[in-house]
């Protein structure tokens, strides 16, 4: 009887997830998208009971994955969340192929050019090249935004079949800026508008004063990567537009012929 009980809680362990892993793992979701918190703050935001909360921040206070400000009470992600998000940066293939490349781009056309992930309906930044002007789009690697409303996701969006576009745009958008295109058969004709012509656009929908335009890489068959470049809209005259299409484009039609040549191979 007792070595039953034990298969049956091994069992469960294995189909499930762990609570205690799990909530740790929501903690460190929740600061890094919703910010510092005190004990009742977070035991609210993630309906976590204080008492079981308590021990959880203690012990990642003390492995650094936590910190708390000045006066104790205010939890923040700590520094071995760095450590390891730098190791994630180092140890990425991708990023290393990328280097070269938003380097290029960024060098052509003297704008921020950003590298991003798709991660389920939003894309998460994994790289960046400043701007060399002093008025520039301000971001961050690490900054998740939902994938309709920037360039970088529609770009990923439009490489995947129109029932997989659907599933990632919701019913319900919520407007980034006033300018947010709300409507989900509006976005998804977008995104079709991309899948045609190779490159997404979008003006004013994630900041304000600010047009993008991105392709996907094709680094992987996944096709999972995407580039950008952000310029404010004040900048953009005299073909400077044209010039930022054709510079993706033309690096997107260059990499798709290796990544196609490395596959015959």
């Amino acid at each position: 009887m007792q070595r039953q009980t034990e298969l049956q809680r091994e069992t469960v362990t294995e189909a499930g997830p762990v609570k205690s892993a799990a909530r740790a793992l929501d903690l460190l979701d929740d600061i890094a998208a919703h910010g510092p918190g005190t004990q009742l703050q977070l035991s609210t935001r993630l309906n976590i009971p204080k008492s079981s909360l308590h021990a959880l921040l203690r012990t990642m206070t003390d492995r650094g994955w936590l910190q708390t400000d000045p006066t104790g009470s205010v939890y923040q992600l700590g520094i071995h969340s760095l450590v390891v998000s730098s190791a994630y940066l180092d140890g990425d293939p991708v990023l290393a192929r990328a280097t070269a490349v938003l380097d290029e781009v960024a060098a052509a056309t003297e704008e921020t050019v950003h590298l991003g992930r798709l991660d389920g309906a939003d894309v998460i930044y994994t790289a960046k090249r400043e701007s060399v002007h002093p008025l520039r789009m301000h971001s961050a690697v690490g900054r998740r935004l939902p994938a309709y409303a920037t360039s970088l996701g529609r770009a990923l969006l439009a490489e995947l079949p129109p029932e997989s576009r659907s599933a990632l745009v919701p019913e319900s958008i919520a407007a980034i800026t006033p300018r947010t295109t709300t409507d989900k058969d509006a976005v998804l004709e977008i995104i079709d508008q991309a899948a045609y012509q190779g490159y997404a656009t979008e003006s004013e929908e994630s900041c304000l004063g600010v047009r993008c335009f991105g392709v996907a890489l094709p680094f992987t068959n996944s096709s999972a990567d995407a580039m950008s470049v952000a310029v404010p809209i004040s900048r953009l005259g005299n073909g400077r537009e044209d010039l930022i299409i054709e510079t993706l484009l033309s690096v997107r039609s260059r990499l798709a012929a290796v990544h196609d040549n490395s596959l015959v191979r």
